[in-house]
């Protein structure tokens, strides 16, 4: 007849196995990986914007003074410092970053597109002869001699491989056209439009 205590040792196995409620290690590093690319997205963007996401001060000062290193060790461990200081976030701080950040993609997206159509239309000002009729009548305060001595000029540095001078400033025209219509300024950077021109 077989033992019914044989095996047993009067416990469950399972008494003895840990309850682990915590994250895995792998867990923690990918969090941590995430935090830290935050950071370093956040060290990329303008200093006026960086002061205008909500974060608590200490935060916000690692990040400002980060941008301000030029020594590339010196920068490796204040982006180290950046991480940490991250890591002291609650969820409801780091979604509020994230949300912003996304917010300025998306106007990024807008802001290219924007300007894609202005360089079209810019490119159908110094090939198509109606385009500066249509202008004028869409935008009747326009100096037109001015314009046509710009279109002229454009034309003549394509031809001769010359500095766009007279086609950057075609494109200034044309943006503070769409400005004024949608109420914004026109105060963007002309170097924004010197990179597209480079492409």
């Amino acid at each position: 007849m077989p033992n019914p205590n044989r095996g047993s040792v009067g416990f469950q196995s399972n008494e003895f196995e840990q309850e682990y409620d915590r994250p895995s290690k792998s867990q923690l590093k990918r969090e941590m990986t995430a935090l830290q690319k935050l950071g370093q997205e956040l060290v990329e963007q303008p200093r006026d914007r960086v002061k205008r996401v909500p974060m608590p001060e200490d935060v916000r000062d690692a990040i400002l003074e980060c941008q301000q290193i030029k020594d590339h060790e010196g920068r490796r461990r204040q982006m180290q410092y950046v991480g940490k200081k991250m890591r002291t976030l609650d969820e409801i701080e780091i979604a509020a970053i994230q949300k912003t950040l996304d917010s300025w993609k998306g106007l990024s997206k807008a802001d290219t597109a924007a300007m894609h159509a202005l360089e079209r239309r810019r490119e159908k000002l110094l090939t198509d002869g109606n385009a500066l009729t249509e202008l004028l009548a869409e935008n009747p305060e326009l100096d037109v001699q001015h314009l046509r001595t710009l279109i002229r000029n454009a034309r003549k540095e394509q031809a001769e491989n010359k500095p766009p001078k007279a086609y950057r400033e075609i494109f200034q025209i044309l943006k503070q056209i769409a400005a004024a219509k949608n109420g914004g300024s026109a105060e963007e950077d002309e170097d924004e439009d010197a990179e597209h021109d480079d492409e």
